[in-house]
Protein backbone atom coordinates (compact mmCIF):
# COMPACT_ATOMS: atom_id res chain seq x y z
CA UNK A 1 0.00 0.00 0.00
CA UNK A 2 1.49 3.15 -1.14
CA UNK A 3 1.27 6.30 1.29
CA UNK A 4 2.92 10.00 1.14
CA UNK A 5 4.35 11.76 3.48
CA UNK A 6 1.33 13.12 5.35
CA UNK A 7 0.31 9.83 5.94
CA UNK A 8 3.47 9.03 8.00
CA UNK A 9 3.08 12.24 10.04
CA UNK A 10 -0.41 11.23 10.88
CA UNK A 11 0.93 7.79 11.43
CA UNK A 12 3.26 9.43 14.09
CA UNK A 13 0.75 11.56 15.84
CA UNK A 14 -1.82 8.47 16.15
CA UNK A 15 0.80 6.35 17.05
CA UNK A 16 1.39 8.61 20.25
CA UNK A 17 -2.28 9.62 21.08
CA UNK A 18 -2.88 5.49 20.75
CA UNK A 19 -0.23 5.38 23.67
CA UNK A 20 -1.66 7.62 26.38
CA UNK A 21 -3.97 5.02 28.28
CA UNK A 22 -1.03 2.71 28.44
CA UNK A 23 1.23 5.50 29.42
CA UNK A 24 -1.11 6.48 31.77
CA UNK A 25 -0.98 2.87 33.38
CA UNK A 26 2.57 3.01 33.80
CA UNK A 27 2.96 6.39 36.09
CA UNK A 28 -0.41 5.12 38.36
CA UNK A 29 0.90 1.46 38.92
CA UNK A 30 4.61 1.26 38.82
CA UNK A 31 4.45 -2.10 38.09
CA UNK A 32 6.74 -3.89 35.22
CA UNK A 33 5.92 -6.54 32.53
CA UNK A 34 9.67 -7.41 32.05
CA UNK A 35 12.74 -6.19 33.83
CA UNK A 36 13.32 -2.52 33.14
CA UNK A 37 10.20 -2.56 31.19
CA UNK A 38 6.95 -0.67 32.55
CA UNK A 39 3.36 -1.08 32.09
CA UNK A 40 3.19 1.18 29.54
CA UNK A 41 5.41 -1.39 27.42
CA UNK A 42 2.20 -2.72 26.63
CA UNK A 43 2.12 -0.06 24.59
CA UNK A 44 3.94 -2.12 21.48
CA UNK A 45 0.58 -2.68 19.85
CA UNK A 46 0.07 1.09 18.93
CA UNK A 47 1.94 1.01 16.49
CA UNK A 48 0.21 -1.73 14.26
CA UNK A 49 -3.35 -0.50 15.42
CA UNK A 50 -2.11 3.03 13.99
CA UNK A 51 -1.63 1.20 10.93
CA UNK A 52 -4.67 -0.90 10.69
CA UNK A 53 -6.78 2.72 11.40
CA UNK A 54 -5.25 4.43 8.48
CA UNK A 55 -5.03 1.38 6.27
CA UNK A 56 -8.58 1.50 6.69
CA UNK A 57 -9.49 4.86 6.35
CA UNK A 58 -7.46 4.58 2.98
CA UNK A 59 -8.83 1.26 1.36
CA UNK A 60 -11.32 -0.31 3.39
CA UNK A 61 -11.21 -3.58 4.85
CA UNK A 62 -8.99 -4.85 1.56
CA UNK A 63 -6.33 -2.26 2.97
CA UNK A 64 -6.49 -3.63 6.36
CA UNK A 65 -6.10 -7.02 4.73
CA UNK A 66 -3.08 -5.81 2.38
CA UNK A 67 -1.54 -4.14 5.90
CA UNK A 68 -1.63 -7.41 8.29
CA UNK A 69 -0.45 -9.56 4.96
CA UNK A 70 2.78 -7.81 5.60
CA UNK A 71 3.46 -9.49 9.14
CA UNK A 72 4.97 -12.65 7.50
CA UNK A 73 6.35 -11.87 4.09
CA UNK A 74 9.76 -13.61 4.32
CA UNK A 75 9.20 -14.32 0.57
CA UNK A 76 10.13 -10.69 -0.20
CA UNK A 77 13.22 -11.52 0.56
CA UNK A 78 14.81 -12.54 -2.55
CA UNK A 79 18.48 -12.96 -1.48
CA UNK A 80 18.63 -14.98 1.85
CA UNK A 81 21.69 -14.12 2.74
CA UNK A 82 20.12 -10.76 4.08
CA UNK A 83 19.08 -12.93 7.30
CA UNK A 84 22.49 -13.49 8.59
CA UNK A 85 22.95 -9.44 9.44
CA UNK A 86 19.22 -9.18 10.48
CA UNK A 87 19.48 -11.81 12.82
CA UNK A 88 23.25 -11.85 13.80
CA UNK A 89 24.36 -8.46 13.71
CA UNK A 90 22.72 -6.98 16.65
CA UNK A 91 24.11 -10.13 19.01
CA UNK A 92 27.48 -9.70 17.13
CA UNK A 93 27.67 -5.57 18.44
CA UNK A 94 26.64 -6.72 22.16
CA UNK A 95 28.74 -9.57 22.23
CA UNK A 96 31.90 -7.20 21.30
CA UNK A 97 30.28 -5.38 23.77
CA UNK A 98 31.19 -7.93 26.40
CA UNK A 99 34.43 -8.77 25.43
CA UNK A 100 35.70 -5.19 25.68
CA UNK A 101 34.48 -4.59 28.66
CA UNK A 102 36.23 -7.85 29.96
CA UNK A 103 39.56 -6.76 27.75
CA UNK A 104 39.66 -3.60 29.89
CA UNK A 105 38.99 -5.06 33.17
CA UNK A 106 35.67 -4.20 34.01
CA UNK A 107 34.15 -6.88 36.44
CA UNK A 108 31.24 -8.76 34.69
CA UNK A 109 29.27 -11.75 35.64
CA UNK A 110 30.08 -15.06 33.33
CA UNK A 111 26.96 -15.36 30.41
CA UNK A 112 24.08 -17.67 31.85
CA UNK A 113 21.62 -18.14 29.98
CA UNK A 114 18.54 -21.01 30.19
CA UNK A 115 17.42 -22.09 26.70
CA UNK A 116 13.86 -22.60 27.50
CA UNK A 117 12.95 -19.23 29.24
CA UNK A 118 15.22 -17.67 26.72
CA UNK A 119 12.89 -19.45 23.91
CA UNK A 120 10.43 -18.72 25.55
CA UNK A 121 11.05 -15.28 25.95
CA UNK A 122 12.17 -14.68 22.04
CA UNK A 123 8.70 -15.86 21.12
CA UNK A 124 7.27 -13.36 23.19
CA UNK A 125 9.47 -10.66 22.31
CA UNK A 126 8.73 -11.20 18.12
CA UNK A 127 5.23 -11.06 18.96
CA UNK A 128 5.46 -7.49 20.26
CA UNK A 129 8.28 -6.68 17.62
CA UNK A 130 5.72 -7.33 14.75
CA UNK A 131 3.27 -5.30 16.00
CA UNK A 132 5.50 -2.61 16.11
CA UNK A 133 7.18 -3.07 12.90
CA UNK A 134 3.72 -3.53 11.50
CA UNK A 135 3.64 -0.07 11.72
CA UNK A 136 7.24 1.33 11.71
CA UNK A 137 8.81 -0.35 8.84
CA UNK A 138 5.11 -1.84 6.89
CA UNK A 139 3.74 1.79 6.94
CA UNK A 140 6.18 4.78 8.10
CA UNK A 141 9.81 3.48 5.93
CA UNK A 142 8.39 2.80 2.36
CA UNK A 143 7.48 6.90 1.90
CA UNK A 144 10.34 7.98 4.02
CA UNK A 145 13.21 5.87 2.42
CA UNK A 146 12.07 6.91 -1.42
CA UNK A 147 12.22 10.71 -0.68
CA UNK A 148 15.21 10.61 2.30
CA UNK A 149 16.94 7.27 1.50
CA UNK A 150 18.61 5.16 3.99
CA UNK A 151 20.07 7.48 6.39
CA UNK A 152 17.01 10.25 5.94
CA UNK A 153 14.18 7.64 6.89
CA UNK A 154 16.34 5.93 9.23
CA UNK A 155 16.96 9.16 11.44
CA UNK A 156 13.15 10.33 10.79
CA UNK A 157 11.79 7.03 12.03
CA UNK A 158 14.31 6.61 14.92
CA UNK A 159 13.90 9.78 16.41
CA UNK A 160 10.47 9.11 16.66
CA UNK A 161 10.62 5.63 18.04
CA UNK A 162 13.13 6.37 20.51
CA UNK A 163 10.99 9.80 21.85
CA UNK A 164 8.07 7.68 22.21
CA UNK A 165 9.71 5.05 24.44
CA UNK A 166 11.04 8.27 26.88
CA UNK A 167 8.77 8.57 29.56
CA UNK A 168 8.12 4.51 29.57
CA UNK A 169 11.76 4.93 30.10
CA UNK A 170 11.50 7.24 33.04
CA UNK A 171 8.68 5.20 34.45
CA UNK A 172 11.57 2.48 35.49
CA UNK A 173 13.59 4.98 36.79
CA UNK A 174 16.17 5.52 33.71
CA UNK A 175 18.40 8.61 34.05
CA UNK A 176 18.94 11.19 31.58
CA UNK A 177 22.03 10.31 30.64
CA UNK A 178 21.19 5.95 30.06
CA UNK A 179 18.52 7.60 28.17
CA UNK A 180 20.63 10.10 25.74
CA UNK A 181 22.65 6.78 25.24
CA UNK A 182 19.84 4.56 24.23
CA UNK A 183 18.54 7.04 22.28
CA UNK A 184 21.78 7.22 20.18
CA UNK A 185 21.67 3.53 19.87
CA UNK A 186 18.51 3.30 19.13
CA UNK A 187 18.24 5.79 16.35
CA UNK A 188 21.35 3.99 14.44
CA UNK A 189 19.61 0.99 15.39
CA UNK A 190 16.55 2.06 13.05
CA UNK A 191 19.32 3.34 10.27
CA UNK A 192 20.54 -0.43 10.55
CA UNK A 193 16.99 -1.47 9.97
CA UNK A 194 16.21 0.62 7.23
CA UNK A 195 18.82 -0.69 5.08
CA UNK A 196 18.46 -4.34 5.90
CA UNK A 197 14.71 -3.32 5.04
CA UNK A 198 15.89 -2.18 1.49
CA UNK A 199 17.78 -5.02 1.30
CA UNK A 200 15.44 -7.48 2.19
CA UNK A 201 12.94 -6.14 -0.45
CA UNK A 202 10.98 -4.49 2.29
CA UNK A 203 10.48 -7.37 4.27
CA UNK A 204 8.17 -6.83 7.99
CA UNK A 205 8.88 -10.15 9.02
CA UNK A 206 12.61 -9.65 8.81
CA UNK A 207 12.39 -5.98 10.83
CA UNK A 208 10.42 -7.79 13.73
CA UNK A 209 12.97 -10.38 13.79
CA UNK A 210 16.24 -7.54 13.97
CA UNK A 211 13.80 -6.35 16.51
CA UNK A 212 13.60 -9.03 18.42
CA UNK A 213 17.38 -9.25 18.87
CA UNK A 214 17.37 -5.65 20.13
CA UNK A 215 15.13 -6.85 23.08
CA UNK A 216 16.39 -10.39 23.64
CA UNK A 217 19.52 -9.69 23.80
CA UNK A 218 19.36 -6.80 26.13
CA UNK A 219 17.32 -8.75 28.46
CA UNK A 220 19.75 -11.12 28.75
CA UNK A 221 22.97 -9.45 28.90
CA UNK A 222 24.61 -11.31 30.63
CA UNK A 223 23.19 -12.89 33.44
CA UNK A 224 18.64 -11.53 33.15
CA UNK A 225 19.82 -8.27 31.70
CA UNK A 226 22.07 -7.39 34.16
CA UNK A 227 25.14 -4.70 33.57
CA UNK A 228 24.11 -4.16 29.80
CA UNK A 229 26.56 -1.46 28.64
CA UNK A 230 24.21 0.70 27.17
CA UNK A 231 26.86 3.43 26.53
CA UNK A 232 29.43 1.50 24.39
CA UNK A 233 26.76 -0.51 22.34
CA UNK A 234 25.01 3.08 21.64
CA UNK A 235 28.68 4.14 20.16
CA UNK A 236 29.11 0.68 18.47
CA UNK A 237 26.00 1.06 17.02
CA UNK A 238 26.44 4.55 15.49
CA UNK A 239 29.54 2.99 14.23
CA UNK A 240 28.03 0.70 12.39
CA UNK A 241 25.06 2.74 11.16
CA UNK A 242 27.50 5.49 9.57
CA UNK A 243 29.92 2.70 8.26
CA UNK A 244 26.69 0.85 6.23
CA UNK A 245 25.48 4.80 5.25
CA UNK A 246 29.20 5.21 4.18
CA UNK A 247 29.26 2.36 1.94
CA UNK A 248 26.06 2.75 1.01
CA UNK A 249 27.30 6.50 -0.80
CA UNK A 250 30.28 5.44 -1.94
CA UNK A 251 28.60 2.21 -4.04
CA UNK A 252 26.38 5.00 -5.73
CA UNK A 253 29.49 7.12 -6.45
CA UNK A 254 31.10 4.15 -7.84
CA UNK A 255 31.48 3.79 -11.74
CA UNK A 256 30.67 -0.31 -11.40
CA UNK A 257 27.10 1.17 -9.86
CA UNK A 258 25.98 2.93 -13.31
Amino acid sequence: MRHGISSTVAYFLLVFLLSVPFVAAGSLTGAQILPGVPLAGLAFVCPAVAGIVLARRAAGGAGVRAFLGRAFDASRVRDKRWFLPVVLLYPAVVTLSYVLLRLAGVPLPDPDVSLVPAAALAVALFAGALCEELGWSGHATEPLLARWGVAGAGLAVGLVWAVWHWVPLLQVGRTVPWIAWWSLGTVAARVIMVWLFAGTGGSVFAMALFHTTLNLAWQLFPVNGSHFPVALVAVLMAGTAAAIVIGNAARRRSPAAH
